[in-house]
């Protein structure tokens, strides 16, 4: 699948259940996450594991429950890091991909849990099942900055093949 997205939305969370900040730029880390957020300065509960490294989730999704149930679900709401437009995350789970110059693994989806429903409301839950965004290992220390391409592998490869010489 190819598909060239882009960064809308960036958000760090200084301490576990505080409020989200919004930045235009943040530096990733591998095996530490994102520079500014709690899992980065070490203060997680759960340690940082390559599948909490960093979060992403699509802006049509956050649109999809106030649609659906008369819900409002912002960026800052969702408490992910990453809000990224036309990127189908579902289908990056197991797959290498590249946010501007940051290559990213995706490792698992990011379920809806209780600490979102208690942070913003319950109703939430069954609106966000299986598509409430990705989570990834960071694979390469660079800035993200919004309005970054996301793009995959396979769209990486083609641009690459496409500027490459041809054989004399």
């Amino acid at each position: 699948m190819v598909f060239n997205g882009q960064i809308s939305s960036i958000s760090i969370r200084p301490e576990p259940s505080k409020a989200v900040v919004e930045i235009d730029q943040v530096l990733s880390v591998p095996g530490k996450g994102l520079e500014g957020d709690y899992y980065f300065a070490g203060i997680a509960p759960k340690g940082v594991e390559p599948a909490r490294e960093i979060t992403l989730i699509e802006k049509e999704t956050l649109q999809a429950p106030e649609i659906e149930h008369n819900i409002f679900f912002g960026p800052v709401e969702s408490r992910l890091n990453l809000i990224t437009e036309n990127v189908p995350l579902n289908h990056l789970v197991g797959k290498e991909f590249r946010v501007g110059n940051v290559s990213l693994r995706g490792i698992r989806l990011c379920e809806p849990c209780a600490l979102l429903a208690s942070l913003t409301q319950k109703e939430i839950l069954p609106a966000l099942v299986h598509r409430g965004g990705l989570r990834a290992q960071i694979l390469k220390k660079e800035i993200i900055r919004v309005g970054d391409t996301v793009s995959n592998l396979e769209n990486i490869l083609d641009e690459e093949l496409a500027h490459a010489e041809p054989d004399q």
